[in-house]
């Protein structure tokens, strides 16, 4: 599986350790920066490279999900969910991780740097690129209304 992984200043250290971790467990790991410390960088468009990665990739069928990762994870995560196609998640423990890829098919997770120590959001990480979507028609139905609405603007009830 191809990962598409993006930080701030606040994720530089979990990004690294996670970009070797996850490698060294097989996956392949495309880093969208930054490149170096700069305590006033800001956050999209790094995060927006890395969604925009993930989309493209799934588009042509490669198996592929995405990694933002932050102070808190917040501002990550809602950047990410700008571009059309991405469903990303907080994660905040096991289940909001498992939960994320099973009932809402999400492609991109996002994490705070400074909430877990780097064993706590490798294990986060972890779980949620190995946890399959559920397939359930229920689960599947819900995510094809928000993809009806970002593409129509159309609510579905």
């Amino acid at each position: 599986m191809r990962v598409h992984i993006a930080t701030d200043h606040a994720g530089m250290e979990l990004s690294a350790h996670l970009i070797t971790a996850l490698s060294a467990n097989g996956y392949e790991m495309v880093d969208h920066g930054p490149d170096t410390y700069d305590a006033e960088d800001d956050y999209p468009a790094f995060c927006i490279k890395a969604a925009l990665a993930v989309v493209a990739d799934q588009a042509a069928g490669v198996d592929a999900l995405g990694i933002v990762l932050g102070g808190s994870g917040n501002g990550e995560q809602i950047a990410a969910n700008k571009v059309q196609g991405v469903r990303a998640a907080l994660a905040w423990n096991l289940d909001t991780a498992k939960l994320a890829r099973e009932h809402n098919n999400a492609n991109v997770v996002a994490v705070g740097g400074r909430q877990h120590t780097v064993e706590e959001a490798t294990e986060l990480i972890e779980a949620f690129l190995a946890e399959p979507f559920s397939n359930a028609e229920r689960h599947e139905r819900r995510i094809g209304k928000i993809a009806t609405y970002e593409a129509t603007g159309e609510v579905a009830e």
